[in-house]
């Protein structure tokens, strides 16, 4: 019996110019670097015997499973992407890839986002998914301008203290 997935959600197809060439030396380093050394890991524990009772060789089956299907989840993102690295015609509005400053309007706390492509979040930087629905709400606002967004802890109003593009 297999383990069937219902597909995942189509996520944006965007993505920085420094997310791209993360997730492109990340796939060189699977394919050129660890795949070998699992494939030569591999053949070494098949020539130990049993199989079926060799953990090495079941162990190292399944390791080389994981790193083909990432190589192959990689390979074809990376052809479907768009890579943004100019900042939009109008600055002074949350685009993709704008660096934004936000306070709480209830507890006039600040915390600042920015917005990248589903593949390259990162919660410790700051980094959210353009399809994040906190990073869909603020999209075309501008310094000044309040808006809400329903988050895990609740309905929160915030207000856009400022906005930067990062240069390249």
């Amino acid at each position: 019996m297999s383990r069937w997935r219902p597909p995942a959600e189509k996520s944006t197809a965007l993505i920085t110019r420094e997310g791209h060439d993360r997730l492109k030396a990340e796939l060189d380093a699977l394919w050129r670097v660890r795949r070998p050394e699992v494939v030569k890991a591999l053949a070494a524990a098949a020539a130990e015997g049993d199989r079926s009772e060799n953990a090495e060789y079941t162990y190292r089956k399944k390791q080389l499973g994981e790193i083909d299907r990432r190589v192959r989840y990689l390979s074809k993102r990376l052809e479907e992407l768009r890579v943004v690295d100019a900042a939009p015609s109008d600055p002074d509005a949350v685009f993709f890839g704008a660096q934004v400053e936000l306070e709480n309007a209830g507890t006039g706390e600040r915390v600042r986002y920015r917005i990248v492509g589903p593949d390259e979040t990162d919660a410790q930087r700051g980094w959210i998914s353009i399809d994040a629905p906190l990073a869909r709400a603020m999209l075309k606002k501008r310094v000044d301008d309040d808006f809400g967004s329903t988050l895990p802890s609740g309905r929160v109003n915030f207000v856009i203290i400022g906005i930067d593009y990062p240069t390249a």
